[in-house]
C-alpha cells in the first residue's frame, strides 16, 4: 500500500498512527504539501484531482478521504476497529466518522491558519470548535457515567483515531484543552494503545506529566 503523506497533516496522522496500532506496513512517500504546493502537481492531481491530502493507493484502488481510508485499512486488517455487527454500534461509529468532518473544518482549519497562514475567519473557526469540543466533552462525559471509555462503546473504533488528532493539536490553533477533563482522560487512553506513533505536537504517553488527581489526605490534612 503506497501512501502520500505529509507529516504535519492531522488527516495524514490519522491513517499512519491506525496503520501502526493494527501493525500495517505502509509505503510512505512524503509530500511537500507547505510550502512546496506539491500536492497540486500533474502527478498528484493525476492520482487525486481534488488536489488533497492523504491519497492510499493499493492494487489499483484510490482513495482520497482519511475516514474512507481508515475504513478500508480496518476491513482489510482488523474488522473490529469497525465496531460490532449491531446497529447501534455502526451507528455510533458513523455518526463519530461524520463528527471528525466537523472538527477538521473548524479546529483544524484554526490550526492551519495559525500554523500554515490558511485564509479563515479565526474567531468563527474557534466558536465553531468550541462549540465541537463541548459536544465531545460532555458525550464522553456521558460514556464515563456508562462505564465506557472511548466514543462507540468500551473499546477503540476508527471514530476514536479519526477524532484524535485535531482534538489533540486543537491548542495549535489557540483552543486550550483544560476545561475538557473526560477528552484528556479519552485522549490518554488513546495515547496509551499499544503501536501508538507520535507526530509533531502530539506525544507518547510516558512523555506527558500525570493527570492532576485528588489531593492526598496526608496532605489535605496538613493544610487544614
Amino acid at each position: 500500500m503506497i501512501f502520500y503523506d505529509y507529516i504535519l497533516s492531522p488527516s495524514c496522522y490519522r491513517v499512519r498512527l491506525f496503520a501502526a496500532v493494527i501493525g500495517r506496513r505502509l509505503d510512505l512517500r512524503a509530500v511537500d504539501f507547505h510550502p512546496g504546493q506539491e500536492h497540486r502537481s500533474d502527478a498528484m492531481l493525476a492520482l487525486n484531482p481534488a488536489g488533497t491530502l492523504p491519497v492510499l493507493k493499493d492494487d489499483g484502488i484510490v482513495l482520497t478521504e482519511s475516514t474512507a481510508i481508515l475504513t478500508y485499512l480496518a476491513a482489510h486488517d482488523a474488522p473490529a476497529w469497525l465496531g460490532d455487527d449491531t446497529p447501534v454500534m455502526r451507528a455510533r461509529v458513523a455518526q463519530w466518522l461524520a463528527f471528525a468532518q466537523r472538527l477538521t473544518d473548524s479546529a483544524g482549519a484554526a490550526r492551519a491558519h495559525d500554523m500554515l497562514l490558511a485564509p479563515g475567519d479565526i474567531d468563527a473557526l474557534r466558536a465553531e470548535a468550541t462549540t465541537a469540543l463541548r459536544e465531545l466533552e460532555a458525550a464522553l462525559s456521558a460514556a464515563r457515567r456508562r462505564g465506557e471509555s472511548f466514543l462507540a462503546g468500551n473499546r477503540p473504533t476508527i471514530a476514536d483515531i479519526a477524532c484524535f488528532p485535531h482534538v489533540a493539536l486543537a491548542p495549535d490553533g489557540g483552543l486550550p484543552l483544560d476545561p475538557y477533563p473526560s477528552i484528556r482522560l479519552w485522549m490518554r487512553a488513546l495515547r496509551g494503545l499499544e503501536g501508538f506513533i507520535e507526530m509533531p505536537g502530539i506525544h507518547r504517553l510516558h512523555e506527558l506529566l500525570p493527570e492532576p488527581g485528588p489531593m492526598p489526605d496526608v496532605i489535605r490534612k496538613e493544610r487544614a
